[in-house]
């Protein structure tokens, strides 16, 4: 596994370490997912020291200015869309490469981590931006479910709710909200995690252009 990561290289090593004293191959990759030449590294360096690509998580995201339309700095908006929308599609678009039976590989699982964010802002005000980048997201994975379902890949998204996670500790108001879900508690990392795992698997051979949500009942 190629865990990638921007700035923060502890906790990419964490990870790492982990899937190791479990018996997994793991390394860390630090890259810009906004910057294409970074991506396309990335990718290097996994199907050669790690073999051919099964499976491609999009992850990385950013929350973006928490601000009303009317205040966006054109500048942070560009920024949030490349890192929420268009590295997601670029990293989709080396994994179709590398997996899609059209070009000579055995299929695999794409998996885009979008938010419940998608369809409401839960109250959350200055977040509207977001919300429409995890909306595409969404839209993107169904529609890229359809064009290469036939080559032996599965593709789904994963709308996480409010999870304890530093993204989360920079937006107050989220917690508040996981606090009035059905659940009434905010989500944890290993709840997403353990979703995705399970979409990547066998386990979910007959599923594509889906969307989970895992939200504690918002």
């Amino acid at each position: 596994m190629v865990v990638n990561y921007a700035a923060d290289a502890e906790g990419a090593e964490s990870v790492v370490s982990a899937i190791r004293a479990r018996g997994g191959r793991a390394m860390a990759v630090r890259a810009d997912v906004a910057a294409p030449g970074d991506v396309a590294d990335v990718f290097a360096r996994a199907q050669q020291e790690m073999g051919p690509l099964a499976a491609l998580v999009n992850n990385a995201g950013t929350t973006g200015e928490q601000a009303r339309i009317d205040e966006q700095d054109a500048h942070e908006l560009t920024r949030l869309m490349q890192v929420n929308v268009v590295a997601p599609m670029v990293c989709a678009r080396h994994a179709v490469q590398a997996m899609s039976t059209a070009h000579g590989g055995t299929g695999g699982s794409i998996v885009n981590i979008a938010s419940v964010a998608a369809r409401t802002t839960g109250g959350i005000s200055g977040t509207v931006p977001y919300g429409a980048t995890k909306s595409a997201l969404v839209t993107f994975t169904r529609g890229l479910s359809d064009e290469v379902a036939p080559e032996g890949i599965r593709v789904n998204s994963v709308s996480p709710g409010a999870i304890a996670t530093e993204m989360s500790a920079a937006v107050p108001e989220a917690k508040e909200a996981a606090a009035h879900s059905p659940l009434g508690r905010i989500g944890r990392p290993d709840e997403i995690a353990a979703t995705v795992s399970w979409l990547i698997s066998p386990a979910a051979s007959y599923i594509t252009g889906s969307d989970i949500t895992v939200s504690g009942g918002l």
